[in-house]
């Protein structure tokens, strides 16, 4: 298997506000977006041949991978201007894949080791997984190694295999695809009229995102791989413990702590007197000033926190100002997203530009919109949509 198809052209609603901005493909997970993971796994696998349907924000993943060089892949890019469905994604391809190929998406971790055995089956074949919370996803009914049936989301099932959406293939599915949508569709049609479609079961990592909170999951996945590189400036009186990365030009003051796994990017300003402990990611260009506690959390490029600020369990987007004694404790809570309930332990998840004055205090679960303004010693719970105004 010489050549992939990634789908990467969906937003990802229930991620909202993270995705209002980008694509879901593109959210950042330790410094590099989720597709950066996919295309290094497929590339330390030798395949190098990649096919990137987009859609929702294309040009988001134009700038950021090119033509694939900086990776050591070929890309080449398809459009899928509605995003009707992962089948549809897929015919968009047809005129560019070889007569065997990977299937994939593009807003999964997948680490290079959990396709290297499936990357050299003989297609047709879907990549299966057993997991905790089957109901999520589609459950496959498997026969002496054979798939027998794909059930999206059932209300209730006793098998707890998965269905990962990556697939070995050949162009023989195009001839199946008109009218499905999505791909587990046209592969019961292909089980329907005869076709063998042999299952793989993997144990390795493969982490899907579909709430906001799943960008924790896996950010601590992630720096769990972490070798640990001390960049920058250090200052004297720094403790430094655990698997650490600091990025060039970042100045790390006196008296901080840092437990890892951590990630610090490029050109920050931290401390002095901060800590940082473990599965926290720091954008690039981060200002944190003195007395700030960060724990498991991921904090997005061009971000400043003002002093005294204590985050845990949170995500907090690019561009994000706070003016100083912010507080997002984590605890367990129910948080809506569309009409689901989810029972969650998280702090607060804040989109990008936002700005918040002095001694905001963000309630467990709180989802803060782009680009809201939250004027001094305010309580936010619940869900503030974007622009929001809090006087």
């Amino acid at each position: 298997m010489k050549q992939a198809v990634i789908l990467a052209a969906g937003e990802g609603q229930r991620l909202r506000p993270f995705t209002a901005t980008k694509p879901k493909v593109m959210l950042t997970i330790a410094d590099k977006p989720i597709l950066g993971y996919v295309i290094e796994s497929l590339a330390k696998n030798g395949i190098r041949k990649i096919v990137l349907v987009v859609g929702y924000r294309k040009e988001q993943v134009f700038d950021y991978f090119g033509s694939g060089e900086q990776l050591g892949v070929e890309i080449t890019y398809i459009t899928q201007e509605r995003q009707l469905g992962t089948a549809h994604a897929l015919a968009q391809a047809k005129s560019a894949v070889e007569a065997e190929f990977l299937a994939l998406p593009g807003d999964n971790l997948i680490e290079a080791a959990t396709i290297a055995r499936f990357a050299n089956l003989k297609p047709n074949a879907v990549l299966v997984k057993r997991v905790d919370n089957p109901i999520r996803y589609g459950v496959v009914n498997i026969e002496k190694g054979t798939v027998k049936g794909i059930v999206e989301k059932p209300r209730e099932t006793s098998n707890n295999v998965i269905n990962t959406g990556i697939y070995a293939l050949t162009r023989e599915i195009f001839d199946f695809i008109e009218p499905e949508l999505d791909i587990p569709d046209v592969l019961n049609k292909m089980l329907a009229q005869g076709r063998i479609i042999r299952a793989s079961e993997t144990d390795g990592t493969w982490l899907d995102i579909v709430y906001p909170w799943d960008i924790l999951n896996l950010n601590d996945r992630v720096l769990r791989q972490i070798t640990a590189s001390l960049g920058g400036t250090i200052e004297a009186g720094v403790a430094v413990k655990g698997t650490v990365v600091v990025g060039k030009d970042t100045v790390i003051r006196s008296n901080s702590y840092i437990a890892g796994p951590v990630v610090i990017g490029s050109g920050c300003d931290i401390g002095p007197n901060v800590c940082i402990q473990s599965a926290t990611s720091i954008g690039d260009n981060v200002v944190i000033a003195p007395f700030t506690q960060i724990k498991n959390s991921v904090i997005g490029d061009d971000v400043n926190l003002g002093p005294g600020c204590v985050i845990q369990d949170s995500v907090i987007d690019k561009g994000v100002v706070i003016q100083g004694n912010f507080t997002a404790f984590s605890s367990q809570t129910e948080v809506k997203v569309d009409d689901e309930y989810h029972q969650v332990t998280v702090g607060a998840m804040l989109g990008e530009g936002c700005r918040l004055s002095h001694g905001v205090v963000a309630h467990p679960g709180a989802i803060i919109g782009n680009y809201c303004q939250i004027q001094a010693m305010k309580q936010i719970s619940g869900r503030l949509p974007d622009r929001s105004l809090v006087i």
